[in-house]
């Protein structure tokens, strides 16, 4: 079986470390996966992750000293993993780990790229608050308005994804803000994206890291991509429907 490598770029959520590794190792079962955290927390996270690590030899840690940044930190991911599919997620529990083995098994059927969607038939952004989707909305939409590549595809800024680690071969990422996915799908090598319902969760605990700077960097990332980034107009976008991907996930 293909081993994953699940990155999950981590600052200050030392209350939601645990209960997501507990989350994905049971989503994962009987799947060969490890949890690459790239921290650049100055609480004690880290130290929560390490207790993490002596019960779970499956997740490693790289806490940075003097750098920060959700770009960096899931490029500095890419570079350590060592599966041959990469998935990238959220430490907050907004992403649910569970839809993880529904990932797993569509690239496992031979798409490229998997986008969970909270914008098709069975997904959901209630865990969103009127601002938060007011930012989200207009982020979204101005992706596609301006980057070719996004616009057959209908949650392009999620943070929640997985790919062959093919697609980033060679690829020119240069990411400067929170939405990475755009940096994949308008710089990789793919031929096929599958997107999936899901439901966006409310955070249990810490605090949103959204702010006006990663919003401009946001903004400056499109940018830049509208001319380094490729066309990508031959590739196929697939919707799945929930039983379609149920169907996959049990017979992994």
């Amino acid at each position: 079986m293909n081993r994953l490598s699940v990155i999950v770029p981590t600052f200050n959520e030392s209350e939601n470390v645990g209960n997501l590794v507990n989350q994905i190792d049971y989503a994962l079962k009987g799947i060969p996966y490890e949890v690459v955290f790239v921290d650049d927390s100055n609480d004690d996270t880290p130290r929560v992750i390490e207790k993490v690590m002596d019960e779970n030899p499956n997740v490693r840690l790289c806490h940075r000293e003097g750098e920060t940044g959700l770009a960096t930190a899931v490029l500095k991911g890419f570079e350590l993993a060592e599966g041959d599919l990469i998935a990238v997620m959220d430490a907050d529990l907004q992403h649910p780990p569970a839809v993880l083995r529904s990932m797993y098994a569509v690239i496992n059927n031979g798409f490229d790229v998997c986008v969970p969607s909270r914008f098709i038939p069975g997904g959901s952004d209630g865990g969103l608050g009127p601002y938060r989707k007011l930012v989200s909305g207009v982020a979204r939409y101005i992706g596609k308005i301006l980057l070719p590549c996004l616009r057959k595809i209908s949650d392009p800024t999620s943070g929640l994804f997985m790919f062959r680690k093919e697609v980033i071969r060679n690829a020119d990422l240069k990411p400067i803000g929170w939405k990475i996915l755009i940096e994949v799908l308008a710089m990789g090598n793919y031929d096929s994206v599958a997107e999936i319902p899901y439901k966006f969760q409310a955070r249990p605990a810490g605090e949103s890291k959204l702010s006006s700077k990663v919003t401009l960097e946001y903004l400056k990332q499109v940018k830049g991509l509208m001319t380094r980034g490729k066309k990508q107009s031959s590739s196929k976008v697939v919707r799945m429907s929930g039983d379609r991907v149920k169907s996959l996930k049990d017979n992994i």
